[in-house]
Order: C-alpha cells, then sequence, then structure tokens
C-alpha cells in the first residue's frame, strides 16, 4: 500500500505521538477491562455494555493504525528549506481582505493538523495553496465559494522560534 507523506511541523508530531502513546497505554487497557467486566455478567448475545466496549475497542483500534500510519509517513516541515521573505509551510502569514480590509493571521500547516479555529490552515486549502510562494506586499486571488477575494500579504514570520540557546562552557 503506498501511503501518503503527511506534512508536520514538530508541534503536530508530538501531538499526535501523544495521543498515540495515550491510546496504547491507557484506553487500550480501560476498554479491555470493561470487556472483560461485560462477559462476566454471562450471555453476550444480550449484552449491551459488552458491544459498547467492543466497538470502542474497535474505534480504538482503527485510530491506533491511523496515527501509526501517519507517523510512519510523516515529514517534518524544515523552514530551513523555504526563502524566509516567502510564505511556505510552517510560516506564519498575516494577509488583508482588500474588499473590507479585514486582517487576519495564521500559520500554514500540512493537511493533517490543519484546524481553522485556532488559525491552522492548510497548506492544501485554497487559501493557503494561493498563498505559498508569494512575497510580502504581493496582492493574492483566492477562488473561494462566494466568488474571487484578492488579499495582500501584509507580514511573513516564521513559526520556530529563533535560536537563542547559549553554548554551553
Amino acid at each position: 500500500m503506498n501511503e501518503k507523506e503527511i506534512v508536520l511541523t514538530a508541534e503536530g508530531l508530538a501531538k499526535l505521538e501523544q495521543e498515540l502513546d495515550e491510546l496504547k497505554s491507557v484506553h487500550r487497557r480501560e476498554v479491555n477491562d470493561r470487556i472483560r467486566q461485560a462477559k462476566e455478567y454471562g450471555d453476550l448475545s444480550e449484552n449491551a455494555e459488552y458491544e459498547d466496549a467492543k466497538q470502542e475497542q474497535a474505534f480504538i483500534e482503527g485510530r491506533i493504525l491511523k496515527l501509526e500510519a501517519m507517523v510512519r509517513n510523516a515529514r517534518l516541515i524544515d523552514e530551513s528549506e523555504y526563502a524566509a521573505d516567502e510564505v511556505h509551510l510552517g510560516a506564519i502569514v498575516k494577509i488583508k481582505d482588500l474588499k473590507n480590509n479585514e486582517i487576519y493571521e495564521f500559520s500554514i500547516v500540512g493537511s493533517a493538523e490543519a484546524d481553522p479555529s485556532n488559525r491552522r490552515i492548510s497548506n492544501e486549502s485554497p487559501l493557503g495553496s494561493a498563498l505559498i510562494g508569494h512575497k510580502k506586499g504581493a496582492t493574492v486571488d483566492v477562488a473561494t465559494p462566494r466568488g474571487l477575494v484578492k488579499y495582500k500579504i501584509e507580514a511573513i514570520k516564521s513559526s520556530s522560534p529563533k535560536k537563542t540557546a547559549k553554548k554551553a562552557s
């Protein structure tokens, strides 16, 4: 099976690994305990708690498989591969809607960690893909369901903190 490469920030990969670890070490054990307790009630054919626990177990195992595949196929965003003055994966971008003069700021991330409500948009979204590769001051047309929207790129920042650590002596 040819699995798709998953583009992630270091923070996104850490969250996936944390969720995977929690599912394997905590939730898997909890659901197994529920199944064991439900079996003690007797007749499994009419045991709703057993059925519910088995369904939860299937969900957890499916999520574990999905997360393992995502971690296995993860490619970390390396901002040093991109020009600092261009919109790229991992960048924090401030744009202005030229029709209503509203300002928006968000991070450009891979689709696996996109979360528009937390200002993280996918590089595969119409807005994200339209902005990639453009520089500060550029005007970009984005096709949206409500028509063409023009945005001006106001600022581009790196999302990775500047390295200010001192060398150990």
